[in-house]
């Protein structure tokens, strides 16, 4: 496909950070880039259908290296598909383009309320900046003390399980462990990270990697869901002040999402999957109990189920989560791409 930007060009962004998890948003694409379909998900089907689309250079501009990094995340910014939604967006990260972002959700609710492209209330209160994402419609109800957004509550699509007690081989741990599947925008699959003699920890970062990748390939088509394919391994822990308060359930986490790639944060899909399993094993009810998620730096989201919805899938439940956290604008950014550049589009070390 022929770029619409063969020359170089500027383009801007600013950048988030949702609970240590970076969120660069792209508001204004080049002229002529954006696929002229009516939905968000059509959009990011017909770009990553298309070899060389010039989307999929401009995220890899960047994502990667030299103007990010291998975990890089961001966002680009289109129409919603109604007019029922603010804005729609699709979600990117070294690899492609993802379905779902709980974490990036959190941060347009701060950008737009920020922006004043969804109104903030006089004084306090909170407002809902309705999103269009590949998932489908979520919402960011952004909570706003005299003008300024104070947090934010992603509420997703709905969340089930998929699978329980999965049993799978792992060569190089030389053991058989058993994965629970699930789906929040995303599917994942969790496993107690004591399965694989790790502890939820940086040190062990470059470990969850590889066995993040592992568990994936050695996964294949068995965790896949309709159009959806595994996005991601959870690895987590139960936290022991979870006993102290049969209201509240404490884990820590990490999301291996891609292809390897590290999540900072606990997860904002991630978190809504974790929850769904919670909410199929009766731990979590709506009204009564919560989740306190950390992740692998000690971040924290906090999450409940608004509701008990019907089920798409048989022998499991199926609920509407809601996930609460914060978001920290990092800076503006203005990137030149150069694709007479030697290293254009990027390259990556991991």
């Amino acid at each position: 496909m022929e770029s619409p930007a063969d020359s170089s060009y500027w383009v801007e962004t600013e950048d988030w950070h949702t609970a240590g998890e970076p969120f660069r948003i792209v508001d204004k694409l080049p002229a002529g880039c954006l696929p002229g379909l009516p939905t968000v998900a059509q959009r990011r089907s017909h770009v990553i259908k298309t070899p060389g689309h010039p989307l999929d250079e401009l995220r890899k501009s960047l994502c990667h290296e030299p103007r990010g990094h291998a975990d890089m995340y961001g966002g680009f910014i289109t129409p919603p598909d109604d007019a029922g939604a603010h804005l729609g967006v699709l979600f990117w990260h070294k690899d492609g383009f993802s379905t779902a972002c709980g974490h990036g959700t959190i941060a347009l609710g701060y950008w737009a309320v920020s922006h004043g492209i969804v109104a903030p209330p006089e004084g306090d209160g909170a407002v809902d900046v309705v999103v269009d994402v590949p998932s489908g419609r979520v919402l960011a109800r952004v909570h706003v003390s005299l003008g300024k957004p104070v947090y934010a509550e992603f509420i997703n699509v709905t969340s089930f399980q998929l699978g329980k007690s999965v049993p799978l081989a792992i060569p190089s741990c030389d053991t058989i462990i058993t994965l629970d599947l699930a789906f929040g925008g995303a599917v994942y699959a969790m496993l107690d990270a004591s399965q694989v003699g790790l502890t939820v920890e940086a040190k062990n970062t470059s470990r969850f990697i590889q066995l993040g990748r592992e568990i994936k390939a050695l996964l294949g088509t068995k965790a896949h869901y309709g159009i959806y394919d595994c996005y991601g391994v959870i690895f987590f822990e139960e936290h022991s002040d979870s006993q102290n308060d049969s209201n509240c359930i404490t884990q820590r986490n990490v999301a291996i999402f891609a292809d390897g790639s590290v999540d900072r944060s606990p997860c904002g899909s991630g978190t809504c999957a974790r929850a769904a399993v919670l909410f199929a094993q009766g731990r979590l009810r709506p009204g009564y109990s919560k989740l306190v998620h950390r992740s692998i730096i000690g971040s924290q989201f906090e999450a409940d189920i608004v509701s008990e919805v019907e089920s798409p899938v048989q022998g499991f439940r199926a609920c509407v989560p809601r996930v609460k956290g914060q978001a920290n604008l990092v800076g503006s950014m203005k990137f030149f791409i150069d694709p007479d550049d030697v290293l254009f589009p990027g390259f990556l070390l991991r």
